[in-house]
């Protein structure tokens, strides 16, 4: 198996869709680091309406934003690459446009403004894999995804930073921070645009034909529904039972959040360049293992004794944080490794699906098992991942090649 052992900026870069690409990515993750950490704060400051009612609203919007999926997967199929991206961001200044359009009070407004944003917010995952995998293949292909996920969270958490620092501004200042996020998300769509990478779908379609059926990924589909609670632990499960159950200050929250954030900046393209050698599925089922460990070093970590607990789930958050890594370098990956190139959109749709699905539903089921004590949360995510990586491991499959769609591929970075 082809193995990539080291990292070169610029052919990363490259294999990422190209510079202008990469400032795009930067740029909308700054303006989305801006807004979304906030979000229910404008609801609640802003428009003044009630917590749950801001709630209900925004998590309708992600929900309702995961019908488009099949869409969006349709119209890749027929070659769109940077169009779609840019119009995953487009959409998304929509929403920030309606979001400053919505007069105090009015929730369904506010509940259509968290579409578009739930829209975009979707809709973009499924279009940059997609485009990634036009223009590099292989291990290349593998590294530049794990760069475009290190780039947008160094954007996200600068974008959180910057937001934190205005949000003493009060109501001027969160509105502000919304017209700075649609005029980001507005670069952010040009320059993606500019981009203007296309694929040629009958000439994969022809060579895929031989290759069989785009595979099923059942077991894989289900897995990473519960996979991806991991990327909630560090926004939510940890707060909640730092907070409620050791009663510790909000610092160690804070502190593991900038933590998380740093390791995926500067060890993501590492380790998923590392993790190369081995075969992408046994990666995933290996990231899933972690992931369970962590979780049981939670369990352990909150029974020891005052002044220790909090430290102990801080250095665990570690582990946690490195199964993250292992997971987000390797799931959509294999994906695109699995997949026939003229049916690619649709699979990475269906995978965008279960991501979209498993992020909404695990923050009900975190803070439902939280108070049933730390075997009841811990024990169950420990249990149900480590289901889930046997699943991965046990689940059959063929990787294509991709090389006669990126051949056929057109970038003009």
């Amino acid at each position: 198996m082809a193995t990539t052992t080291r990292i070169q900026p610029h052919a990363l870069v490259r294999a990422s869709g190209g510079p202008r690409y990469a400032v795009a990515l930067a740029v909308d993750a700054l303006g989305t680091g801006l807004l979304r950490p906030f979000l229910l704060l404008y609801g609640m400051t802003v428009l003044r309406l009630s917590a749950p009612t801001s709630g209900i609203a925004m998590t309708v919007g992600v929900v309702v934003g995961l019908v488009c999926m099949p869409a969006v997967g349709r119209w890749l199929d027929r070659g769109a690459r940077s169009t779609v991206v840019a119009a995953s961001m487009l959409v998304r200044v929509l929403g920030v446009a309606m979001l400053l359009a919505t007069p105090a009070g009015h929730v369904w407004l506010f509940a259509t403004a968290a579409l578009f944003l739930g829209i975009g917010n979707q809709a973009w995952p499924a279009a940059h894999a997609a485009l990634v995998a036009t223009v590099a293949h292989g291990r290349e292909r593998d590294a530049a995804l794990a760069g475009g996920r290190a780039l947008r969270n160094a954007g996200l958490g600068a974008g959180a930073l910057l937001a934190t620092a205005c949000q003493a501004g009060g109501t001027t200042a969160l509105q502000a921070l919304a017209a700075v996020t649609g005029l980001a998300y507005l670069t952010a769509a040009a320059l993606a645009w500019s981009v203007h990478v296309h694929a040629h779908p009958a000439v994969a379609a022809a060579k895929d034909r031989a290759d069989g059926p785009a595979p099923r990924m059942c077991a894989l589909l289900a897995a990473n529904v519960v996979y991806v609670f991991c990327l909630n632990v560090p926004e939510i499960a940890l707060p909640v039972v730092l907070a409620t159950q050791m009663h510790a200050p909000p610092v160690w929250s804070g502190a593991i959040f900038v933590t998380d954030t740093a390791l995926v900046v500067t060890l993501q393209v590492p380790v998923t360049v590392l993790m190369s050698r081995f075969s992408r599925r046994s990666v995933l089922a290996l990231a899933g293992v972690v992931l369970a460990a962590s979780y049981l070093g939670f369990l352990a970590a909150t029974s020891l004794g005052h002044g220790w607990s909090a430290p102990a789930v801080a250095t665990v958050s570690v582990v946690c944080t490195i199964g993250e890594i292992i997971y987000a370098g390797s799931a959509t990956a294999l994906v695109t490794a699995l997949t026939p190139a003229h049916v690619l959109g649709r699979a990475l749709a269906r995978f965008q699906l279960s991501t979209g699905f498993g992020l909404a539903v695990s923050p009900a089921v975190i803070t439902a098992l939280a108070p049933h004590g730390p075997a009841a949360l811990w024990g169950s995510l420990a249990a149900a991942t480590l289901l889930s990586a046997s699943a991965v491991a046990t689940e059959k499959d063929q990787e294509v090649p991709h090389s006669g769609c990126c051949r056929q591929a057109r970038a003009g970075a």
